[in-house]
């Protein structure tokens, strides 16, 4: 029995969302978050999603009716939780190519309140490009397109809240920009510029959740044990949510969907902050570590308790107290033992090899804005870890690999044929010309107070006696 209407109760609800994109982080995010917020009796809105690519099909979609279920998996506040949630907030979903004339009878309808994307980062980008009758190519196209069906059919009561969701900082910021020059380009009159300028809200966001997408293997079949019907359409996710929303009062008071991990705030910049150096910062510092031990994914890792506890230790005694943001008392550390849940997830599989993608520049926007007056141990190491695999063995077709246990690795790196040039069998001078690239770092970390000595010391550690070596030693000080 497939899941569908005949075997679900869905509500009928006014379509209230517009929303620029099919992927499961939007589906197991936002449209998760107004699903819940629906079933509380809040929202009360249904989203029209909008498919841009040529890529897939939708019949799937159409054949369970638009509802698919939510996969929960994970910890949350040390506890596991195991749910399985039904979505309903999907009405239909339409073709930018071959319906367009549909998507743009959307942008004229009272009801809609609120428009959504996530498009990729490389979706919000300027393309010149005229308005026609035709889906415009690019997403902020498509927006003014459907910005000025709007304007003409509804004039200055079709005021709405715009929310990017990709992944670049200042979304929002960005794409008002991008779609007020291109209605300068189409001309589209000054009545146009000023609804656009007092009517139209963009909000920054910020979205954070793992979503693996289909349950697969061992959690598949115990899965479809437990559901009570057939979903082709199934998602994983775990229970960490997190939406943050840039807005005042009014957008606060508008977007009734807030609550479940979403919420509007006018400064999200702590939100930025707090994922950019805790989790991610903290996934940068081990993942060479983590590598070079022998632990495939993030989860194998921390069942080892030595290395549990220096990332853990590295997380809320070296980079929390160094966050560069005026934090209340108590946040960072709260926001840790968050991440630290996910780290220990047993349903997700996130490979240490891939978070080593763009080493140089993750270093760079993670980590360098912590090191100021002196040199923390285990940021030490984890710097100490990055240098012994940016250390290149060969070349291939154009790529550069490292070497460990006699195993060729691809170091996926911009910087990795620069690295090549500095190589050298000396750790204290491979250390200091590394930690001394100003064009990598933006300046020379030899002058952090006894930087260069500690990744030293840790990188003769870690290629004399391995990375257990490292945390061992720091976990005992």
């Amino acid at each position: 029995m497939r899941l569908s209407k005949e075997t679900y109760n869905v509500p009928v609800l006014p379509e209230k969302v517009l929303q620029f994109g099919t992927g499961v982080l939007l589906r197991a995010l936002p449209d998760y978050i107004i699903d819940q917020a629906n079933k509380e009796g809040r929202f009360l809105g249904k989203i029209v999603m909008v498919k841009s690519t040529s890529q897939g099909g939708t019949d799937q979609f159409k054949d369970q009716d638009y509802l698919y279920t939510v996969c929960i998996r994970g910890y949350e506040n040390g506890n596991w939780v195991e749910k399985n949630e039904v979505n309903t907030a999907i009405s239909r979903i339409l073709s930018a190519k071959e319906e367009w004339d549909e998507v743009l009878k959307v942008a004229t309808s009272k009801d809609l309140e609120v428009i959504i994307s996530n498009t990729t980062e490389v979706g919000i980008v300027y393309e010149e490009e005229t308005l026609g009758t035709d889906a415009p190519n690019s997403f902020p196209g498509k927006l003014l397109a459907v910005l000025n069906k709007r304007f003409q059919a509804l004039g200055k009561e079709g005021g709405i809240i715009i929310i990017p969701t990709e992944l670049i900082s200042d979304n929002g910021t960005k794409l008002k920009k991008i779609v007020k020059d291109l209605a300068k380009f189409n001309s589209l009159g000054e009545d146009f510029y000023q609804w656009l300028e007092q009517e139209v809200t963009f909000c920054n966001s910020l979205v954070d959740r793992i979503v693996p997408g289909t349950p697969k293997g061992e959690v598949a079949e115990q899965i479809k044990k437990e559901l009570a019907y057939e979903d082709s359409l199934a998602i994983m996710a775990e229970p960490y949510a997190l939406w943050a929303i840039s807005g005042d009062e009014k957008v606060k008071e508008k977007l009734s969907f807030t609550g479940n991990g979403a919420f509007v705030e006018e400064d999200i910049t702590k939100y930025k902050e707090l994922k950019l150096r805790l989790l991610n910062g903290t996934h940068t510092l081990t993942c060479g570590l983590a590598f070079f031990a022998g632990f495939p994914t993030v989860k194998d890792a921390m069942q080892d308790p030595g290395f549990s506890k220096f990332l853990t230790d590295l997380m809320q005694k070296e980079i929390g107290p160094a966050i560069p943001y005026a934090l209340k008392e108590g946040e960072a550390e709260a926001f840790g033992t968050q991440v630290i849940d996910r780290f220990r997830n047993p349903s997700i599989e996130h490979f240490w090899i891939n978070i080593t993608l763009n080493y140089t520049q993750k270093i760079e926007m993670r980590i360098v804005a912590l090191l100021d007056q002196f040199a923390p141990d285990r940021i030490s190491a984890g710097l100490a870890a990055y240098l012994h695999f940016m250390r290149p063995v060969r070349q291939e077709d154009g790529k550069w690999f490292g070497e460990y246990n006699g195993q060729s690795y691809w170091i996926q790196d911009q910087q990795a044929a620069a690295f090549k040039d500095m190589n050298t069998a000396v750790v204290e001078e491979w250390t200091k010309t590394v930690l001394g690239r100003t064009d990598f770092w933006g300046k020379d970390l030899n002058q952090v107070p006894g930087l260069t000595k500690k990744v030293s010391h840790y990188l003769n550690l870690l290629q004399t006696e391995g990375a257990k070596a490292v945390w061992t030693e720091i976990n005992s000080k």
